[in-house]
């Protein structure tokens, strides 16, 4: 890439922001005990709405502010989301009932829905060849996040559930004042486009998959996978909870060390992954082994297996790069925004169905109602759609 210094803030903005997210993970299922009063299972129930709340304003908005970028530039819509986004955290440390929450996820879906904007944004920096190692950059960039933020969250749960978003809020707050100070902005005469609602809508925005027909399967087998791959946020705290009595502390610990792994794989594998097997080839393997991870971990025995399983999982990471590097090549420099929109779009589709579908499952599979008792069960369901959207990247005509 060109311009080190842009790209060095926008992985600095994922970071940050993956940090955000990572820190807060550990206690959400002690805090909503504690504003609820209820017993685990309804917990993670809960969860499930807040994830599905915050999927859905992503929806509203992620084509919206892609749109936005295209027309105005990736630098004010960056800005203005982070600082909305350390008051959101603020609104959530102060939360003493669920309903507060509930609003807090709101706001903090809308500010989320950037992520479109920082893909456009490693787009309009990169050459053609060097798309899928600037998006495993940014993938690379989430990962490093994630080593942190779990890592600090833990520790910050032992002082009360209140702490990481607080620590939260300061991220936020401190990486708007960053990007205002050195953000470049990318969007020039020559790439500008006009704003216009019907691309800017979420509907609109998929409405204009009739007009990509040879993207239809390629953004299936993303969708897909984006549902699949929604079971680790949407069920892990709960599920190492519940399968291995975990506190705060270790769920911290498991999650940084898939983060640490994940952040290994996208910034050192991806590059060379793709030169030697091409994209195609990457997508496929990292399906594959995303099927052999969900299943292991859906029958783990032990924790202690589970955290060996984890580079397994981390490695599986190596084909969404690799499609999304696919997809960015098929659309013209003007439509990327666009296209990070549709992407965004169908994400928090698959984040506003995923949540809902996985904890129930967990809920039903570890209550003593159950047929069985089988806590990864989401896991295994998660694997079922990992084999679909193989068969249908399998199916695809058009080579890579």
């Amino acid at each position: 890439m060109k311009n080190r210094l842009p790209t060095l803030v926008i992985l600095t903005t994922v970071i940050i922001d993956a940090m955000g997210i990572g820190l807060i993970l550990p206690v959400m299922p002690d805090l909503i005990r504690e504003v609820t009063g209820g017993d685990l299972g309804a917990a993670a129930i809960w969860g499930g709405v807040l994830s599905t709340v915050f999927a859905f304003m992503q929806f509203l908005c992620g084509p919206l502010l892609g749109n936005l970028s295209d027309r105005f530039g990736r630098r004010p819509v960056l800005l203005i989301s982070l600082a909305v986004m350390s008051a959101d955290y603020v609104i959530m440390a102060l939360a003493q009932n669920i309903w507060v929450l509930v609003i807090g996820r709101v706001i903090a879906g809308i500010t989320a829905a950037t992520y479109a904007t920082a893909m456009a944004y490693m787009a309009d920096i990169s050459t053609p060849q060097d798309k899928a190692r600037a998006f495993g950059l940014v993938g690379a960039g989430v990962g490093i996040g994630f080593v942190l933020g779990p890592a600090m969250g833990g520790i910050l749960g032992q002082f009360g559930t209140r702490a990481p978003f607080w620590a939260a809020a300061v991220l936020a707050g401190g990486n708007a004042f960053l990007g205002w100070m050195v953000l470049k902005e990318t969007v020039t005469q020559a790439n500008r486009r006009s704003f216009e609602w019907r691309r800017a809508n979420p509907l609109g925005a998929l409405h204009a998959l009739n007009h990509l027909p040879a993207m239809t399967k390629l953004l299936l087998v993303f969708f897909l996978y984006q549902i699949a791959a929604a079971v680790y946020p949407a069920i892990w705290a709960y599920f190492v909870t519940e399968r291995f009595a975990w506190e705060e502390g270790m769920i911290g610990v498991s999650l940084s060390t898939y983060g640490l792994c994940y952040a290994i794989v996208q910034a050192a594998l991806i590059a060379p992954t793709i030169k030697w097997l091409g994209n195609r080839r990457t997508v496929v393997i990292g399906l594959a082994l995303e099927v052999v991870a969900l299943i292991y971990i859906g029958f783990i025995p032990s924790g202690m297996l589970l955290l060996m399983g984890i580079p397994l999982a981390a490695l599986a990471s190596v084909g969404l790069p690799a499609l999304q590097g696919i997809m960015s090549r098929r659309v013209a420099d003007d439509a990327q925004g666009e296209l990070q929109g549709i992407s965004s779009s169908l994400t928090s589709l698959a984040h506003i169905l995923a949540p809902l579908v996985m904890t129930q499952t967990f809920a039903y599979f570890s209550a003593d109602h159950a047929m069985f008792y089988l806590p990864g069960a989401p896991f295994l369901l998660a694997a079922v759609l990992m084999v679909l959207s193989l068969i249908v990247f399998a199916g695809s005509r058009r080579s890579a």
